[in-house]
């Protein structure tokens, strides 16, 4: 059976980017346009791994992952953040509400693909 990742940008275009590269993985692919779309679809069918745009209208990446990891259920799915802001406050802020791992802007085909494989095969 295919694992699922779910992808959460804002964005249709890096989402149906993200889809082209992913779709030589073998994964199902899930789809929400923000954070809060996100965690109904978690709740629902929970993937084996999300991918999460920082800065999205409404709930964003960080409040998603914070609100994620206050449910046990979730502690260990991995939540890798899609940034194009290379801060180091960005990143701590990530890290303190509980990502993973962050993937930047723009996508790299080759490093998404390495990414979900990384986790895809961790979490057999």
């Amino acid at each position: 059976m295919p694992r699922s990742v779910l992808i959460v940008d804002d964005s249709p275009t890096i989402r149906a980017f993200a889809k082209i590269f992913l779709k030589a993985l073998d994964v199902t692919i899930l789809e929400a346009e923000e954070g809060m779309q996100a965690l109904e679809i978690v709740r629902q069918s929970p993937p084996a791994l999300a991918i999460v745009d920082i800065n999205m209208p409404g709930m964003d990446g960080l409040t998603f992952t914070r609100e994620l990891r206050k449910d046990p259920r979730y502690a260990a799915l991995p939540v890798v953040l899609l940034t194009g802001d290379r801060s180091e406050e960005t990143r701590q802020k990530g890290i303190e509400a509980g990502a993973t791992d962050f993937i930047e802007k723009p996508i790299k085909g080759g490093e998404l693909q390495a990414m979900v494989r990384k986790y895809l095969e961790a979490a057999l």
